[in-house]
């Protein structure tokens, strides 16, 4: 039904909702906080959010747009210190959220920054940008430095990047050759493509300490639990990032952190995530063994569910049985009826993005991954899978790309790894444990867990498997496929667009020539 407002009532409300007309409106104009709080007084008030608006905050905020921030709000500061520091109600700070970039940052933290599940993140790529030149107006290239870690760690990694830099553009030229322009193919979007095919082949020789750029939107629930695991973390980098992310979002959501510098609320959370990392590397060093030298691997260590239970849960919402029904009619098909069955609750997969209902949610696949650096941090950041990692350290190797051999330059290729991993050792051995990750190259290999279910799956393998992807995590893609397939076949047969191509290529190729 359409409210009806007066002329000075729709005057209040018109800089704050999309319409004023239609119950479905967008707000505008306000600070998180009066958002955030306007919606957790809506959950117990009787009428309409604008009503409500009306009723009990345009006398705080009229005129908000022209405002300072300090100047407006009162309403929703008082709410939330009822609501949601008086009762612990989590979910408001869902209702509200914000917007922040963190640049100049390492890959070590971008992989901390992108832990959240219920975020959204943009990264710079290694893929795409050279990283051959030192930053505009220095005389330094663009990774994390400290002076704690000494003159050596510089010199160190100076010529990681100088060996990169160097051999660009033979890898370009190598590039050039192996996969000459076709008639077909724009000068640009080629050049462009030769380019991304060497930049591939080399980011392995890149340190984790490399500098990127990431783009964050969370909500203020999420930006809470981030902060507090940033200020828990032993990496000075990630203390660091957290007070700074900390001090910028007290100025555009401050309520949403209120909890954060509080001793007996954030400050015992803390200590507590502090404690438990603690004890987690206590045990872990009393329950060490040597370890096994070994090469990449994807090994598919536990499976939940079966196909009785996929069809079951892809059946459920379209039925007036219950579960145990389905199951019991589902157990009565033969072969062909349920390849029929399964099929049909697919339906046509035109392109990746037409995914199957929740029901493929019923079966879990956990596997345990050995893979490059590069690779993992492109895995890394679904955010519909539980991801777990351990640290990056020299002792799963790495390996100079086929590609990189056939190009003549492997020798250098491996200098830099071993320039790495001794950059490594020193610094562990001088006191750097948490730091000496940043010396290694994204070449050397960290183990991983992916935990996650057949619809996540689909979507990952489906993507990571793309003719545009990095070789190194297509290869992941295509073994997780694998094994899949030969526990649940007709879960793997149902990932319509996996691309199992795997000869040398110009991977970019395609996507160049679409923006020509």
């Amino acid at each position: 039904m359409p409210e009806n407002f007066s002329e000075s009532e729709r005057a209040t409300l018109a800089p704050y909702f999309t319409n004023l007309d239609r119950p479905v409106f967008a707000l505008k104009n306000l600070p998180e906080t009066v958002k955030g709080a306007l919606f957790a007084r809506y959950s117990r008030y009787p009428g309409t959010l604008r009503r409500l608006f009306l009723d009990e905050f345009a006398g705080d905020v009229a005129g908000f747009e022209h405002r300072d921030v300090e100047e407006a709000g009162g309403r929703a500061e008082q709410l939330y210190e009822r609501i949601f520091l008086g009762f612990g109600d989590d979910s408001v700070a869902q209702l509200g959220g914000a917007h922040v970039a963190t640049e100049f940052v390492s890959n070590v933290l971008t992989k901390l920054l992108q832990r959240p599940r219920l975020g959204a993140y943009l990264e710079q790529s290694t893929r795409y940008i050279a990283y051959d030149r030192p930053l505009e107006g220095t005389d330094s290239y663009r990774y994390y430095s400290d002076p704690e870690l000494g003159n050596e760690y510089r010199e160190s990694l100076d010529q990681l990047f100088e060996i990169y830099s160097a051999l660009l553009p033979r890898m370009i030229a190598w590039a050039s050759e192996q996969f000459p322009r076709a008639e077909s193919e724009p000068e640009a979007a080629h050049a462009r493509a030769i380019k991304a095919k060497a930049l591939d082949l080399l980011r392995g020789l890149l340190p984790a300490a490399t500098l990127s750029h990431v783009g964050i939107f969370a909500s203020g629930q999420s930006y809470e639990q981030l902060i507090m695991h940033l200020l828990a973390h032993p990496l000075p980098e990630a203390r660091s990032c957290g007070e700074a992310m900390l001090t910028e979002l007290q100025q555009v959501i401050p309520t949403f952190l209120t909890r954060i510098e509080r001793p007996d609320r954030g400050g015992r959370w803390i200590e507590y995530l502090s404690a438990r990392r603690q004890a987690g590397e206590r045990w872990a060093r009393r329950l060490a063994q040597e370890p096994a030298d070994t090469g990449p691997y994807v090994r598919l260590l536990h499976v939940d569910g079966s196909e009785e239970d996929l069809l079951s849960a892809l059946l459920f919402e379209s039925a007036n049985q219950s579960e145990t029904e389905l199951r019991e009619a589902i157990a009565k098909l033969d072969t062909g009826q349920r390849k029929a069955l399964l099929s049909d609750l697919v339906g046509t997969r035109e392109n990746r993005r037409h995914r199957p209902g929740r029901g493929f949610e019923s079966v879990r696949y956990r596997f345990e991954i050995v893979a490059d650096y590069g690779a993992f941090r492109d895995l890394q950041r679904h955010r519909m899978l539980t991801v777990q990692w351990q640290d990056l350290t020299p002792d799963l190797g790495a390996e100079v790309p086929e590609q990189v051999e056939l190009a003549g330059c492997g020798d250098e290729y491996r200098r830099a790894l071993e320039i790495s991993a001794s950059e490594y050792r020193r610094l562990a051995e001088a006191g750097h444990s948490e730091a000496a990750a940043y010396a290694l190259c994204l070449g050397y290999r960290i183990r991983f867990i992916l935990d996650l279910n057949a619809r996540a799956a689909m979507q990952l393998i489906e993507l990571r498997s793309g003719r545009e992807g990095h070789p190194s995590y297509r290869a992941v893609a295509h073994e997780m496929h694998a094994q899949i397939a030969k526990v649940h076949p007709a879960v793997a047969a149902t990932m319509s667009h996996v691309d199992t191509e795997t000869e040398p290529r110009l991977e970019r190729m395609l996507a160049e020539m679409r923006k020509s």
